[in-house]
């Protein structure tokens, strides 16, 4: 189905965070114009919020972000069967299944993406990979390489609910990261989306 304008820019503010009326425009290849009386609907109708920022000399600049509604437009995936199947393995086989649960799936992640990975040479031809994979299994992810290091990008994340619930998945999600770039890099993970942050966002740094 083809993307409306307005799907386009809510998914430049998912993709961004907070963004400018400039900044849109550029992004979308529109006028400052065509995308304001976008946004008037969109604040209109709740999706997203703006506020104002003194930037130097001048007037302040609009910038605008998606509110709680708008998030919502990028849902979790199954999240309440899947938080009432974990809650239900809790209750009734306790932590430690659960965490055997986490650890198997943590287990057979790993050895489905280094498959994919295994022929790839380079840092930077891993990461493409794995954005690649990570996208297509909806984590909406990307990565680029700042000031000598690398990061990985996920602006949403489709197993929020149960992330949330149970934090064994991003832990398990962080030690696979570790095991796929190799034993050359540090891994950090510096956003965290259930942390109340629009991404998750991993920091890679060569080992000294």
């Amino acid at each position: 189905m083809k993307k409306t304008k307005t799907d386009k820019i809510l998914m430049v503010l998912k993709m961004q965070g907070e963004v400018s009326l400039a900044s849109l425009a550029s992004d979308l290849g529109i006028t400052k114009e065509g995308v304001r009386l976008h946004l008037i609907k969109l604040l209109d109708e709740g999706l997203v919020n703006s506020v104002s920022k003194a930037e130097g000399v001048g007037r302040p600049t609009t910038h605008y972000s998606l509110s709680e509604k708008g998030l919502s437009k990028f849902p979790d995936t199954h999240a309440q069967i899947t938080v009432e199947l974990l809650s239900s393995v809790k209750n009734l086989l306790g932590d430690n299944a659960l965490d055997l649960l986490i650890s198997d799936r943590e287990r057979k992640v790993y050895h489905r993406y280094e498959k994919e990975l295994s022929t790839e040479p380079t840092i930077e031809k891993r990461l493409q990979k794995l954005s690649k994979i990570r996208s297509e299994e909806g984590y909406m992810a990307e990565w680029k390489k700042e000031n000598g290091e690398y990061y990985l990008i996920e602006n949403h994340c489709p197993i929020c609910a149960a992330a949330t619930l149970c934090q064994g998945f991003c832990r398990s999600e962080l030690n696979n990261f570790k095991q796929l770039v190799g034993d050359g890099f540090n891994v950090e993970r510096v956003q965290h989306i259930i942390a109340g942050e629009n991404r998750c966002t991993y920091r890679i740094s060569e080992k000294n």
